[in-house]
């Protein structure tokens, strides 16, 4: 459910609530959404500008950057990464939280870079790889910078517990994934298939311990939301790179992505939503033009079904409530404090 001034104000016409109780909700209930991410225009420009200086420092950097030589890029990083502290200070001090995480993001952000200067300042890159190939390709020996930056990250999180700082910890676990997997089987050559299974395990190992998160801060800050953006991703990226010719493994696939829009409205996280319609959409366009690509019945068929899932939903609008609460009584309290507590 959606509040907002229309709403308070109809209730003060039908005289549930008087002005001055409808503005002192209303104000109440600003500041308190002041601080959690949404998407106004103020945040939208946190988050942008954040994002670029983030990006600067990682996934743009050129090749004219090399040219600072390996303890050049080691000092920079370094003077860069007292800047992003001294500005997560500050806005801490200022109470702004959604800056300073993203000021203290940057700062584990610079943490490849930092290690990648010190590693080159040292010879160990003498074979050509560049900082910029760290966000490209898969390398081994990328796993040196990947673990810095856990350790940066989970130092951080735990300093200032602030949110986004999921966000780079998330991430590097992903590339962590990526890069360890030649080195442990033996075979540095790229196989579809194998990183594909690979992402699906780590995005749900990654998914559960997002809903493990969820349920031991249930009562803080969404510090869940990273994780369960990079671990449904990466789940379902790799789910959906997996070849078969199997018409009942595709099945299975839709149900999966049923399953996921169905864990999706529980928990109310809209990535599992999302994903799950896509990999549902992609499936009925799989018997659209490839099973029953000559049949006059099949878009019937169709048709029949959604008008069906439609008066479902209305069955279902006249009894969620009662039924809501009888299913959730049948859940253990961390998880209907979750639910409740997200909706």
């Amino acid at each position: 459910m959606q509040l907002n001034r229309e709403i308070l104000k109809e209730a003060e016409d039908k005289g549930l609530v008087s002005h001055q109780q409808a503005d002192a909700l209303w104000n109440f209930l600003s500041d308190r959404s002041r601080d959690q991410p949404s998407f106004r225009f103020t945040h939208i420009l946190y988050y942008f500008g954040g994002l670029i200086a983030i990006g600067a420092m990682t996934l743009f950097m050129n090749l004219g950057w090399e040219q600072f030589g390996g303890w050049g890029l080691f000092f920079i990083a370094l003077a860069y990464a007292v800047a992003g502290l001294v500005l997560t200070h500050y806005f801490l001090n200022l109470t702004l939280p959604i800056p300073a995480g993203i000021t203290a993001t940057f700062v584990v952000a610079l943490t490849p870079l930092a290690v990648y200067g010190l590693q080159s300042a040292l010879g160990l890159w003498a074979d050509g790889k560049v900082y910029r190939d760290y966000h490209v390709y898969i390398d081994w020996r990328w796993i040196y910078m990947e673990l810095a930056t856990l350790v940066t990250g989970t130092i951080m999180l735990w300093r200032y517990r602030l949110p986004f700082l999921v966000m780079p910890i998330a991430a590097t676990l992903w590339y962590m994934s990526m890069d360890l997997t030649p080195f442990l089987i033996g075979n540095p050559h790229y196989d579809t298939d194998l990183y594909a299974f690979v992402s699906l395990w780590f995005g749900l190992v990654i998914t559960l311990l997002g809903f493990w998160v969820d349920l031991r801060t249930r009562h803080d800050k969404d510090y869940a939301f990273w994780l369960y953006i990079f671990g449904v991703t990466a789940f379902w990226g790799g789910m959906s790179m997996m070849h078969s010719d199997s018409e009942l493994n595709k099945f299975i696939y839709l149900c999966i992505n049923l399953l996921m829009i169905a864990v999706g409205s529980v928990l109310s996280r809209r990535v599992f939503a999302v994903f799950g319609g896509l990999g549902a959409a992609g499936y009925l366009g799989h018997l659209a033009y490839d099973v029953f690509k000559d049949s006059m019945f099949f878009p019937l068929a169709l048709t029949i079904i959604g008008l069906g899932m439609i008066y479902l939903g209305i069955v279902w609008q006249k009894h969620e409530a009662v039924v809501s609460r009888q299913l959730r009584a049948l859940l253990p309290i961390q998880i209907r404090e979750l639910i409740e507590r997200r909706q």
